[in-house]
């Protein structure tokens, strides 16, 4: 079992930024694929960016340059470093890990794990 827990979230302003961590316990993240989804009010919950099992990067067109993921093998932990917030992106952030081993592309990866998720919300 992976227990993930997100935290970082918060209100901030247009143009900040954040760092959201996704912290694992009970089995390491370093061999799993790790994604970052976020669900705003009434839209469905989207891939924004992720992690695979190698070190392989991804990220949804409207986040790229903005959004920069990351893991920490040591600490057990994927972050997610987001720069030059828009409103837009006010969402619930939820962290997902896969159950096995995965090179695969991200957006066709089964996340097993979940966390709870961490607010953001952006002003204008």
């Amino acid at each position: 079992q992976v227990q993930l827990v997100e935290s970082g979230g918060g209100v901030v302003q247009a143009g900040g930024s954040l760092r959201l961590s996704c912290a694992a316990s009970g089995r390491t993240l370093s061999n799993r694929a790790t994604g970052w989804f976020r669900q705003a009010p009434g839209k469905e919950r989207e891939l924004v960016a992720a992690i695979t099992s190698g070190g392989s990067t991804y990220y949804v067109n409207r986040v790229k340059g903005r959004f920069t993921i990351s893991r920490d093998n040591a600490k057990n932990t994927v972050y997610l470093q987001i720069n030059s917030l828009k409103p837009e992106d006010t969402a619930v952030y939820y962290c997902a890990a896969s159950r096995y081993y995965s090179d695969a592309d991200p957006r066709s990866v089964e996340y097993y794990y979940w966390g709870q998720g961490t607010q953001v919300t952006v002003s204008s």
